[in-house]
């Protein structure tokens, strides 16, 4: 594989994951908490409506296991590609 395909296989692998992330932080934080929070107030957690937890609570667990998980994954895809600092 030449340096160049190398580069564009890695940032194409970069680009996908970031399109993941911010489709699951646009799902979370807009759609959990706007959008279908009517459906989902239907549903208690801890005595209160769930698309009310998810706009004030949930989301921000939401987003710091996104950032754990976004780490993890891209560590995994700079071994993949070779550009790892270990």
């Amino acid at each position: 594989m030449s340096q160049d395909s190398n580069a564009r296989a890695y940032w194409s692998a970069t680009l996908g994951l970031l399109a993941k992330v911010l489709v699951i932080w646009f799902l979370v934080s807009y759609g959990a908490g706007i959008l279908f929070a009517e459906a989902l107030n239907a549903i208690k957690l801890g005595g209160y409506p769930l698309g009310f937890w998810f706009s004030q609570q949930g989301s921000i667990y939401v987003f710091i296991a996104l950032i754990f998980w976004y780490a993890a994954q891209m560590r995994k895809i700079d071994q993949k590609f070779g550009m790892s600092e270990d």
